[in-house]
């Protein structure tokens, strides 16, 4: 299982180590930029749900490429 945590920068350090000192989990951090993407295409998927749904308006394509 793969989780992604937000932790405030002066309590993360001290919680990445209690996680490296457990043998079975495995700690990667993210830039600041890799983290942000992240969080970009998760609202995406969310939001294109959300128009799969019903519960939101989806923009043509051709609207967008007219937009440019």
């Amino acid at each position: 299982m793969k989780v992604l945590l937000d932790i405030k920068d002066n309590k993360a350090l001290h919680l990445l180590e209690v996680l490296k000192s457990l043998p079975y989990v495995k700690t990667k951090q993210l830039t600041n930029e890799k983290a942000q993407l992240m969080s970009d295409i998760r609202e995406a998927v969310e939001e294109i749900k959300l128009i799969r749904q019903g519960k939101l308006k989806g923009i043509p394509a051709k609207d967008l490429i007219d937009e440019l």
